[in-house]
């Protein structure tokens, strides 16, 4: 028992032993870090050999002495990999946000010149489109809207004449008249204005929306057009014009008369479900020797003159007074049909004020003189293709047995019937609206 308590070491001194080792390693391991040239571990880098001579590099004997370099980091690895999973997400992001903008809807931006009546059609029926100032008979109007992918901008008024339009983009489409001589001529003015544009390099694109020649006789524009090495890559035409392709040349409807200020008819509980007075309707000119004198003769035989309103008159006016306007529009809310006899053209201003009102169209479905398209879906083929529910006649005698049939139509037929005219009126118009955005966008922007 004594032999073994006094083998026993005292604590003090073993704590001493323990202090001195700590001391020692702290030591050589203080040497091997700051003096050692050896290199222990892949962390523990202190040397690199260079192949050249290092600046303050020794040589002895001949021999270049390693040069030591003071980068030592014992967390380098993790540093690598953190900086590689930081790139990686880095990346992640950018992709992420190509991908946002490629989804991203791009806009376009294209201005309109309204430089004939049919324009404010196209803006204010077709587009939808507000104009300010809204007085009709202001010397400059325009207006700005979406449709599709597209900013459009228009223009419109006397005071809108060559260089003094604000052009902020360089897609343009105008609005021209070629009826006749006259407007023809100041529309090859503004044509010839664009042009200079398209040669500066100020215009890139340009679409012209034509109120066509009634006879089709549109040749005076056809050195414009593109296909023929002109500036013009579109071109939407009034009529049953030949050149229609649907590639580059497009029809267009004839739409109501802005410039005798017919309005925008907004469809109402009132135009469908009213008791309308009268049969039909043909307030007009009525030219010697044409199909409208039949009409008029057919009319007044069979009784049926009193059952219509019919005023004629034997001069074409070309504006109307603030009571004609509101006779004419009268009639055609009183009326379940409205008589659309030809004039030059088949197609007339009537059709269409007509199918604002729901009062159906009866419409002379002949041919007139001239050098528009012949076919079977010919003539008004825009408005065939688009499912018209008009009453098509060759011939006014057909007219007595179309109004006796009227006579027995309940109220509740005709109430049907006139709503699904206002519809189709209406789907026509944003199907008109569709195609001219939807065209425009292609060929400016996409096409090449």
């Amino acid at each position: 028992m004594k032999m073994k308590m006094k083998m026993k070491i005292p604590k003090r001194k073993l704590f001493l032993l323990i202090i001195f080792a700590y001391v020692a390693f702290s030591l050589y391991a203080a040497y091997n870090v700051f003096f050692s040239t050896k290199v222990i571990s892949r962390v523990h880098r202190v040397v690199k050999k260079e192949t050249g001579v290092p600046s303050g590099g020794v040589r002895d004997g001949g021999a270049v002495a390693p040069f030591l370099a003071d980068e030592w980091n014992p967390w380098e690895d993790e540093q690598v990999e953190y900086n590689s999973a930081l790139n990686k997400k880095r990346e992640a992001f950018k992709h992420y946000l190509g991908r946002i903008d490629k989804t991203k809807s791009k806009r376009y931006k294209v201005q309109i010149w309204g430089k004939a009546a049919i324009g404010l059609y196209l803006w204010e029926h077709i587009l939808e489109g507000p104009l300010n100032p809204t007085d009709k008979v202001a010397q400059w109007r325009e207006g700005e809207l979406q449709s599709g992918k597209i900013d459009f901008s228009f223009y419109t008024g006397p005071a809108v004449v060559q260089g003094h339009v604000p052009l902020d983009m360089d897609s343009l489409v105008m609005v021209l008249n070629g009826r006749e001589k006259q407007k023809v001529s100041y529309s090859t003015r503004w044509l010839e204005h664009v042009q200079a544009l398209v040669h500066s390099h100020t215009v890139s694109h340009v679409a012209v929306v034509l109120l066509g020649n009634e006879q089709c006789n549109n040749n005076w524009l056809s050195p414009f057009l593109k296909r023929n090495g002109g500036f013009v890559d579109l071109l939407f035409v009034v009529y049953d014009s030949p050149w229609v392709n649907d590639k580059d040349v497009f029809q267009w409807p004839l739409g109501v008369a802005t410039y005798r200020q017919f309005p925008m008819i907004r469809p109402n509980a009132q135009l469908i479900t009213s008791n309308r007075p009268y049969l039909c309707n043909f307030l007009g000119t009525v030219y010697k020797n044409s199909s409208r004198e039949t009409l008029m003769q057919v009319l007044k035989q069979s009784g049926l003159d009193k059952e219509c309103i019919t005023i004629a008159r034997e001069k074409w006016l070309p504006q109307e007074t603030a009571d004609s306007l509101r006779r004419y529009q009268t009639a055609l809310a009183q009326s379940e049909l409205t008589l659309c006899p030809v004039g030059i053209n088949t197609e007339c201003y009537r059709i269409y004020e007509a199918s604002s009102y729901g009062s159906v169209p009866v419409v002379e479905d002949v041919m007139t003189p001239g050098t528009c398209a012949t076919g079977p879906s010919l003539p008004l083929r825009l408005l065939k293709a688009a499912g018209a529910p008009f009453i098509f006649i060759s011939d006014w005698k057909e007219l007595p047995a179309i109004l006796e049939r009227e006579k027995g139509m309940s109220q509740e037929e005709r109430v049907d019937r006139r709503r699904r005219l206002l519809e189709w009126y209406t789907s026509f118009r944003q199907q008109m609206k569709d195609r001219f955005s939807e065209v425009i966008e292609e060929t400016f922007f996409k096409s090449g």
